[in-house]
């Protein structure tokens, strides 16, 4: 296997246009991080508006997710097949329709079936955004900077939709969650129509893998929705064992199938190269913990503290700046001076310590005192980490593979979301359920009293499933300390894979 710090004889062609571009792919790439989380917060109010039930509330949240985490390796590989412009500008126009019919939706099947559509093409969208930096931008300062960009991004972007989603819920309407994506969508859309031009050579041409593609969505579905249904069913009902079984055996089949066939969904070689697979699990954990700061801390401050929707999406700034400061100060500036695991472990740990602060929380809590700096470590921690990892992970592959090894970044990233949604939930809701238990005379009791002990229980659980978001991240930065272990990158462009996984010295040339 190569080592990804070699350098070419030769220098890439540079693309004139690339800096120009990196603003319409970063635009593309906010829209489909925050619409992640921005639906989140207008939920209630869509949900008494178009009579969805209890029942199916989740299904507003668990359809994008569906679509989007079961077909992102085979929105990777047409990206890979059609052009990563050519994917890239169908994903945006095909997220604005989707995004149109949701905010108009009159019921319930209209809204299920717009969420839906927005999660295919976002997995269409999402790899061919990262893919198109990775072929556009090979030297490595370029590089550094650029990655750091998407990074914050990437690493922020959910906490942006937290700001956002409250901001339109309540001064608009919950529609305008959804109607948001379109402006977004059609600048993105002309702007990369416009200025990018896609390295020459660099397409899989190979006919597509059809029993891959229909093994690893519907394993990957089965594998989200298990999480998913674990949330609200527990880990115990017959149907969410039969998701993870049928997960288990289908990806096991696609992994089988990939290493016979002769043209690969997903060339194992991708996979299995020690700094990608490094990173691929080491970011994956570390957004288990992500996912469940934003759900825990979202409720902390809207319930226990009673904090308005706007004002709550306020609340998560410190974050956003951290990860600015942590891709584009830290990450940026030390990625070519120094090997990605000597980021990526430190930032994790630094990470963590942020939110060991957080299982300090109590019901009167100081948001100065203790949120604050937790977020401001959380987002730097992550930010310095996430950049050298998005950076990493399509680092030296095969121009032909970019689009599927940069839809195995959002892969991790979309699963390590519904295990954190799901894990650290039922984590937290075990963890109330004890206190409430414990403290059962005093919770019968009513009134002020009654109600303190209900908010402690809250927080008690919010603890208990942050201790486990410690753990996790602490794993995340010994992961990448471990197998992570390509040096710096060098100042020219990265070597590409071949076919056979061996260093393959193709120089990219823009094509007009």
């Amino acid at each position: 296997m190569s080592k990804t710090a070699a350098n070419p004889p030769l220098a890439a062609a540079a693309d004139p246009s690339r800096w120009k571009a990196l603003v319409f792919i970063a635009l593309a790439q906010l829209m489909v991080v925050l619409d992640a989380t921005i639906v989140n917060i207008a939920l209630p109010s869509a949900q008494t508006d178009l009579g969805i039930s209890d029942g199916n509330r989740q299904w507003v949240i668990t359809a994008y997710a569906l679509a989007f985490g079961g077909l992102l390796l085979f929105g990777g590989r047409i990206a890979d097949k059609w052009g990563r412009k050519n994917a890239f500008i169908v994903g945006l126009i095909g997220f604005a329709l989707a995004s149109a019919l949701g905010g108009a939706a009159q019921g319930e099947a209209m809204m299920l079936g717009a969420r839906a559509l927005q999660g295919l093409f976002g997995a269409l969208l999402a790899p061919a955004a990262l893919s198109l930096l990775a072929v556009m931008f090979t030297d490595a300062k370029e590089r550094a900077k650029a990655f750091g960009i998407y990074g914050a991004i990437a690493g922020g972007g959910g906490a942006v939709g937290l700001i956002l989603g409250g901001f339109l819920t309540e001064y608009l309407n919950w529609r305008w969650t959804f109607f948001v994506n379109i402006p977004f969508a059609i600048v993105a859309a002309v702007g990369a129509w416009m200025i990018i031009r896609e390295p020459a050579g660099g397409r899989n041409r190979a006919p597509l893998d059809i029993p891959g593609v229909l093994l690893s969505t519907t394993g990957l579905v089965a594998l989200v929705y298990g999480f998913t249904r674990a949330e609200s069913a527990g880990w115990s009902d017959g149907l969410t064992v039969g998701m993870f079984v049928a997960s288990v055996v289908l990806l096991a089949s696609f992994v089988l199938v990939e290493s016979r066939t002769a043209h690969p969904l997903l060339p194992l070689r991708v996979l299995l190269e020690r700094n990608r697979g490094g990173v691929y699990l080491s970011l994956g954990l570390a957004v288990i913990s992500m996912f469940g700061l934003f759900l825990f801390l979202t409720y902390y401050l809207q319930v226990v503290k009673g904090f308005s929707p706007v004002k709550t999406g306020f609340a998560f700034l410190p974050m956003i700046v951290g990860m600015i400061a942590g891709s584009t100060q830290i990450g940026a500036r030390l990625m070519t001076r120094v090997p990605p695991r000597l980021l990526m472990g430190p930032g994790f740990m630094v990470a963590a310590g942020g939110m060991l602060l957080l299982t300090q929380l109590e019901v009167g809590s100081s948001y100065p005192a203790l949120i604050l700096p937790a977020q401001l470590l959380l987002g730097l921690g992550m930010g310095t980490a996430f950049m050298p990892a998005m950076s990493l992970a399509t680092y030296g592959v095969n121009p032909a593979d970019a689009g599927v090894a940069s839809a195995m970044v959002n892969t991790s990233q979309q699963v390590g979301g519904a295990i954190g949604t799901a894990l650290l939930n039922t984590i937290a809701a075990s963890a109330t359920t004890a206190y409430l238990t414990d403290h059962a005379a005093a919770a019968a009791a009513g009134g002020p009293a009654g109600q303190l002990i209900q908010a402690q229980a809250m927080v008690e659980g919010y603890a208990s499933a942050i201790w486990w978001a410690v753990g996790i991240l602490v794993a995340s930065s010994l992961i990448a300390l471990t197998l992570i272990t390509t040096g710096k990158p060098g100042a020219g462009g990265p070597v590409a894979e071949g076919a056979d996984g061996e260093a393959d010295l193709k120089v990219p040339v823009i094509a007009h």
